[in-house]
């Protein structure tokens, strides 16, 4: 068990705001900037197919700019050729494969690792030979997990926005019972020897439950950190998620036997 967990910050909404008015601002690479200066450890950003947000532009400056100041950029993208080609030209610190639908308003549900071994293992191959760590977006079921392992990725992340979703809600046996998930999960993840990453739907109400979890080492979080930050300012907003992600882990190890 790792007694920090690190904590990316998903800067995509900055694009989406800067996109709405068809202007330069708010730059997204200032963003990655103010984050890794508040405690971020690293930078997310989701080059989606119909480019809603993050630009191939903004990627280029990323991967350039973190590459700097040896700081990683993960590269969340669907399992398409086209992405493929980008992440190998950038190669991205890590790169996180996703399921991706046009319609969707945001990533919903996991990859279906274990019907899609076949197209996403020479993905996995491909990009972990250029360097990059491969991780791969799943539910918490332990089939897609089995089959995670045997794509030679390195680390899976997990879904949370069930469980932030039944906790935001008041629904309370149900969030407990998703919990109770996430964390078989990431035990069954940690003993085939894969990384634990979680990820989707994490506020400040949501994320000691989830730190908490042993074996979980990075949280990636971006649109409750946006949000927040229009009443409080990125910064400071960053800085809060990551005095909650310690101070759960300060707990754990507390209550440790």
């Amino acid at each position: 068990m790792s007694t920090r967990v690190r904590l990316g910050v998903n800067i995509d909404h900055v694009a989406t705001i800067r996109n709405a008015r068809g202007v330069s601002y708010p730059d997204p690479a200032r963003a990655a900037v103010v984050a890794l200066e508040a405690g971020a450890d690293g930078i997310t950003a989701h080059l989606r197919e119909d480019r809603r947000h993050i630009s191939d532009a903004d990627i280029e400056t990323l991967a350039a700019m973190l590459r700097d100041r040896e700081r990683p950029l993960n590269l969340e993208m669907a399992v398409t050729s086209e992405m493929l080609a980008i992440a190998l030209r950038h190669r991205p610190h890590a790169v996180c494969l996703v399921p991706e639908r046009r319609e969707e308003r945001t990533t919903e549900g996991g990859l279906d690792v274990a019907a899609g071994h076949n197209w996403i293992a020479p993905f996995v191959e491909k990009l972990s030979a250029n360097g990059s760590r491969v991780s791969l977006f799943i539910g918490a079921d332990p089939a897609q997990i089995e089959a995670a392992s045997r794509t030679g990725a390195a680390v899976v992340e997990l879904h949370t926005g069930a469980y932030c979703d039944a906790a935001r809600d008041g629904h309370e046996d149900e969030a407990r019972r998703v919990l109770a998930a996430l964390s078989a999960a990431a035990r069954q993840a940690a003993s085939l020897g894969l990384e634990v990453h979680a990820g989707h739907g994490i506020d400040y109400g949501t994320v000691s439950a989830i730190a908490a979890i042993p074996e979980v080492a990075e949280l990636n979080i971006g649109h409750f950190l946006i949000g927040e930050a229009i009443f409080t300012g990125l910064g400071p907003a960053i800085s809060e998620m990551r005095r909650l992600i310690d101070a759960a882990r300060v707990d754990l190890q507390r209550a440790a036997p």
